[in-house]
């Protein structure tokens, strides 16, 4: 029964990772568009003191910038947004198949390849070395510095 009821709790889990609930409201949780796609009319368009244009035609300017920009980004979603999505979920999907099926595997292979590399280098190190080193710190280690200012 106790197994049961853990295989129903994993096929749970297993389900709702792949159908989570997604924010309507807040759609970039993570901020990652947080300063790139940020642009206004004032970030792009704007009037220094003395080169005034119209009121109105500065309105209208405002008004058709902020408009346009919301619907030609509206309709290139509505039009190009599942076909990219589909894409970008192809080349995740191909990148984390790449990744766990070639990448990884080629990495443990060397690791474990250069592994008896690495114990014979360290024995040659060990038998020539350290010997030389040791001998070396004895010849040195009665010299002693003595700085004086004349």
């Amino acid at each position: 029964m106790a197994e049961e009821h853990t295989e129903l709790e994993e096929r749970i889990i297993i389900k709702d990772q792949h159908t989570k609930e997604i924010d309507l409201v807040n759609r970039d949780p993570k901020h990652i568009n947080e300063d790139v796609v940020k642009v206004d009319f004032e970030d792009v368009i704007a009037e220094p003191v003395g080169t005034y244009s119209f009121d109105g035609v500065w309105k209208t300017s405002y008004t058709t910038f902020t408009v346009s920009k919301y619907w030609c980004y509206r309709l290139l979603s509505a039009i190009l947004g599942v076909p990219l999505a589909v894409i970008w979920g192809f080349l995740f999907a191909l990148i984390s198949f790449c990744h766990i099926w070639a990448v990884v595997p080629c990495i443990k292979s060397y690791l474990i390849e250069i592994q008896c590399i690495s114990r014979i280098y360290s024995l040659c190190i060990h038998t020539f070395c350290d010997p030389l080193f040791e001998a070396l710190s004895k010849i040195c280690s009665n010299v002693r510095v003595a700085l004086r200012k004349e």
